[in-house]
């Protein structure tokens, strides 16, 4: 099952149920939102479940063609964010290439608790304030889970897990260093992050569900041009350990969503899924950074793609603009 929230002028928009291929929707009956049918999803599975088959075969009533240009993040604003880094080839490189000191431990997962209140859509633009802070695009697999019990063992997670989707955890360079020596850790270098258009049931992916795992590339490009494909199987941690991992000492409220952090492989040839990884290979094999950050007006693409060439999650495909120029024209 596919689902996608359409922007209609209220904060969490209004459900729908996307077809197989994301050529047709309809709206969701009587569930208006994401989160309503998450926090009702006994009930709310099997009713649109129905509606998703009749949309596929062709003969839902009131169907119209989906536009992802039209909708929200599928949860326009959520409890909660947390955002992992399961992929420890990615952390190698970053500390190889700017030596830094290695984790205590890495049998447990990194997680770090984001802002929520604010996500964007697949197609909206990102404003920033500032080229200088150093804007950067993380390519993440994400999944929502329902209720999760406190002391959740991983061997358990898998089955609260609701949807899964594609994240652009936008990062801002230029802060993050400091705010981690901090020891407080992100904030002011973690702005809005962005999802796909559509996230869809675990079933929905077949066979490319595996082991807590979403086990395709994602395809990266940036202004146009490839950046990278490196592939959800080779997460170090999957998301059954950190659903775990964050269910520990507290519950997670059903619309909790749970980050992989960036996709990285270790094969090279793949390409990266984020700017600072680029630069880490750079570092490690020219001894320098090559590859800028972004610049106001660049367009960032992330896109999963099944074995048959078919987007599984919709693209996200957005530009990065100046907030100030926005601010300034709002008020003119």
């Amino acid at each position: 099952m596919k689902l996608a929230t359409l922007k209609n002028g209220h904060r969490d928009g209004q459900l729908m149920v996307v077809s197989r291929n994301l050529r047709n929707a309809v709206i969701a009956k009587p569930f208006t939102t994401l989160q309503q049918a998450l926090d009702n999803w006994t009930e709310a599975e099997q009713v649109l479940n129905l509606q998703y088959q009749a949309l596929n075969q062709g003969s839902a009533f009131e169907a119209f063609a989906f536009d992802p240009t039209l909708v929200a993040a599928p949860l326009p604003r959520a409890y909660q964010w947390c955002d992992g880094s399961a992929f420890l080839n990615h952390a190698h490189l970053l500390q190889k290439a700017f030596d830094l000191a290695p984790m205590k431990d890495e049998r447990i997962p990194l997680m770090y608790q984001g802002a929520s209140d604010d996500f964007l859509g697949p197609c909206d633009d990102v404003p920033l304030p500032e080229v200088s802070h150093n804007i950067d695009f993380e390519g993440e697999f994400a999944v929502i889970v329902g209720e999760v019990p406190m002391g959740c063992p991983a061997d358990q997670a898998l089955q609260y897990v609701r949807l899964v989707l594609l994240v652009n955890d936008v990062s801002l360079r230029g802060f993050l260093l400091h705010e981690v020596s901090t020891g407080f850790g992100f904030f002011q270098s973690k702005p809005s992050s962005s999802f796909s258009p559509v996230a869809v049931t675990p079933d929905a992916l077949g066979d490319a569900w595996r082991d807590g795992r979403v086990c395709l590339p994602l395809t990266v490009t940036w202004n146009h041009s490839w950046f990278g494909a490196p592939n959800g199987a080779e997460m170090s941690f999957s998301f059954a350990d950190l659903i775990a991992h964050a269910a520990r000492t507290r519950r997670l409220r059903a619309g909790t969503i749970i980050g992989s952090g960036t996709v990285s492989n270790v094969d090279r040839t793949v390409g990266s899924a984020c700017i600072s990884e680029r630069r880490a290979i750079e570092m490690i094999e020219q001894r320098k950074p090559l590859t800028g950050f972004m610049n106001f007006g660049d367009r960032i693409r992330i896109e999963a793609l099944d074995g048959e060439g078919e987007s599984v999650f919709g693209a996200i495909d957005q530009r990065v603009v100046d907030a100030t120029s926005l601010t300034q024209k709002a008020m003119s």
